[in-house]
């Protein structure tokens, strides 16, 4: 018998397709940033007591400004606006009163010639202190700061005025001194001089120091003791300066100017230089 030939059959596979995974990163949550808090608007206003004055060092017992019928142009609105001081109202401006509101007004009393305002008073403060029209003219805020920058800003002064009243020469102290004390200057000593010119500075370092540098100051002083020393003569109505000696008219001054400033602008002159030659060498 023969044999049965056996038939492979192949069964095919069934094809697997392989899935690719990507895989993704984890997603790592940040913190979260603290917001920053917005900067102050600018103009905000500086929560302290405040103090007020009158001006002048007036001081009554008790003395009322307006707190109301007062106004103040606004120029963002470009228009004036009217101002009341009460002491139900969130602001001292009239058109931001609530509608229908009743306003109940408020003294202003200086007590002394002081107001001393609470920092809780803000509407009171910016009132006085931003848009009160006698502000500064009646009376004016107290702040320490810049009394102290005045006070500072004096004392330099003197510092600067006394520096220079040291550096001066005698010719020029004499000159200087001429001005504040007058003909006296001819008879104190160098150290009288000297003493005289540091006490002036001290009390008066702008007039010195406007003086040090004042270009004619020393040919004010030529003119001075030229006339002290008999040389020249100005005139009883101070209108003209003449030689001593024979009356001739030298030059005229200038209605309203100051004698011997105009007799310094005069030295300048071709003519003014040779007559300041010839004093220069009488008075040697």
């Amino acid at each position: 018998m023969a044999k049965k030939q056996e038939t492979k059959v192949e069964v095919e596979k069934p094809q697997v397709k392989e899935e690719v995974v990507i895989e993704t990163p984890p997603v790592i949550e940040k913190p979260k940033q603290k917001e920053k808090p917005l900067p102050s608007p600018k103009g905000t206003w500086d929560l302290k007591s405040r103090t007020y004055f009158l001006k002048n060092n007036v001081a009554p017992l008790s003395y009322s400004i307006k707190s109301s019928g007062i106004h103040w142009f606004d120029e963002e609105k470009g228009y004036e606006r009217e101002l009341k001081y009460t002491s139900n109202q969130k602001t001292s401006f009239v058109d931001e009163f609530p509608k229908g509101s009743q306003a109940r007004l408020e003294h202003i009393i200086f007590r002394n010639g002081i107001l001393t305002v609470p920092k809780e008073k803000t509407v009171l403060q910016k009132l006085l202190s931003l848009y009160h029209p006698h502000r500064d003219k009646l009376f004016y805020e107290w702040k320490p700061i810049k009394k102290a920058e005045q006070q500072i800003d004096v004392l330099e002064l003197e510092v600067e005025a006394l520096i220079a009243a040291k550096e001066l020469d005698i010719d020029m102290a004499e000159a200087v001194m001429r001005v504040e004390i007058g003909s006296e200057v001819s008879k104190m000593s160098s150290k009288e001089l000297k003493r005289d010119l540091l006490l002036f500075a001290k009390k008066k370092p702008k007039l010195l120091l406007d003086l040090v540098r004042d270009e004619n100051v020393m040919l004010r002083n030529f003119g001075i003791r030229a006339t002290e020393a008999g040389i020249l003569k100005l005139s009883g109505d101070q209108r003209h300066f003449t030689w001593k000696s024979n009356g001739k008219k030298l030059m005229i001054v200038p209605f309203q100017e100051h004698p011997y400033s105009a007799l310094a602008q005069w030295f300048k002159t071709d003519e003014g230089m040779e007559i300041y030659s010839n004093i220069e060498k009488r008075l040697k």
